[in-house]
């Protein structure tokens, strides 16, 4: 009876049979053994051919779900065949996968659990080292990663990240659209946009059908994209831009501060706008503007920078706003904006290219948002090949082709 209750379970049917089940209670293991009718026929694992005798068999086992708490393994002596057009191949079983000594519902199991904990975790609760469950992982991620169609993206951000403080960068490429990730590769020089212009083609894309990208001011970004992405139009994130301005501002902070002892712990004061303040923040901005600080006057500065990204949206007319700004900024004679203001001219195009693609990297700081969570949850990666599975299976939009 029980034989008949575990095949219904496993879906076995003829010529497959269960021989015998045995517990281990002293290791906590239960062992279901497997095999097949005299005379049983099988098709080709790679061509599918069906009716194919069985020449030859080997010895396989499988990790399957536990048995309640027990451990499970399948044991099967598995035939192999002789194919007329692909030779000898050892029959798949419909419970695992090539090469695999897992089975597809333990696999299945495995990759729920990997986007909710750190695979270390995983390992410590199945009883398996963390090794072989990240080849589970980066088996699936990439099967489903090389399923993926991007005909239709024209417009991508681009932005690098670290696997830790630090440590082993990588850049990722989105579908600003989707809000997903395309593809992540290890470095931050132009050579990663050649490695994206070169995985397109698997995926149904070419490099030409890329319209826009929107980076930061990355000289190595704009190399790679101006040489490997020919068809695109750069936009550089405005984000980025206001961040090298309060940069620049915190400088001008730092170096009036140690003249002027008012200026002492205001930092946060000056990087936020007035509307993000504290009550007692816009009590303290209130009183320090009547100081005639150099701070304060950058503080208005960047306002009105920011004015002009929030307030225009006819390009001629952003073009004119900015090229004033750049002329206040030069006479200020405060040498970190002038130096930002040099930085605005060398990359206008870029800069002025956002009032006509309007093109942010909102949807990449989404993507970072929920990297850093992978980082956070796994407290950093050593490999970089499972750092990126973890990107993908985070935020590429995957569909898994595992039983749920």
């Amino acid at each position: 009876m029980e034989k008949e209750l575990f095949g219904a379970a496993l879906g076995i049917e003829e010529p497959l049979y269960i021989d015998k089940i045995l517990f281990d209670s002293a290791e906590g293991e239960l062992h279901i053994h497997m095999d097949f009718l005299r005379g049983g026929r099988f098709s080709c694992s790679e061509c599918g051919e069906a009716g194919l005798p069985v020449y030859d068999t080997m010895e396989k086992t499988w990790r399957h779900l536990n048995f309640f708490q027990y451990k499970c393994y399948l044991h099967f002596r598995t035939p192999r065949t002789q194919c007329p057009q692909c030779g000898e191949r050892l029959w798949t079983p419909p419970w695992g996968r090539e090469q695999s000594g897992f089975t597809v519902l333990f696999e299945a199991f495995i990759m729920a659990l990997a986007k909710e904990m750190p695979i270390s975790r995983i390992g410590e609760l199945v009883g398996e080292h963390d090794t072989r469950i990240w080849r589970i992982v980066r088996f699936h991620v990439n099967r489903a990663h090389e399923k993926k169609n991007y005909a239709a993206v024209t417009k991508v951000g681009c932005d690098e990240t670290s696997s830790r403080k630090g440590h082993n960068y990588v850049t990722v490429f989105a579908d600003i659209d989707k809000g997903e990730v395309m593809f992540a590769t290890e470095g931050k020089d132009s050579s990663t946009v050649k490695a994206f212009a070169e995985e397109l083609p698997k995926h149904e894309a070419q490099p030409g059908q890329i319209q826009e990208v929107t980076i930061d001011m990355s000289p190595a970004f704009i190399s790679g994209v101006s040489d490997y992405l020919p068809e695109a139009g750069i936009t550089f994130d405005k984000f980025h831009i206001i961040q090298a301005l309060n940069k620049a501002q915190d400088e001008v902070r730092r170096a009036e501060q140690k003249k002027n002892p008012l200026l002492k712990s205001t930092r946060y004061v000056w990087l936020k706008n007035p509307e993000n303040l504290t009550e007692n923040q816009k009590k303290q901005l209130e009183t320090l503007r009547y100081e005639n600080l150099k701070t304060a006057k950058v503080y208005q500065m960047k306002l009105t920078f920011q004015d002009i990204y929030r307030t225009i949206v006819e390009p001629k007319a952003a073009e004119a706003a900015i090229k004033k700004w750049l002329s206040w900024a030069m006479r200020s004679r405060l040498d970190p904006i002038k130096s930002f203001a040099k930085t605005v001219k060398t990359h206008f195009a870029g800069i002025m290219r956002y009032f006509t693609s309007r093109l942010t990297s909102g949807a990449m700081e989404g993507i970072n948002s929920r990297i850093q969570e992978i980082k956070r949850r796994a407290r950093g990666f050593r490999n970089i090949n499972n750092f990126i599975a973890m990107i993908y299976l985070e935020a590429a939009g995957l569909e898994m082709e595992l039983p749920t």
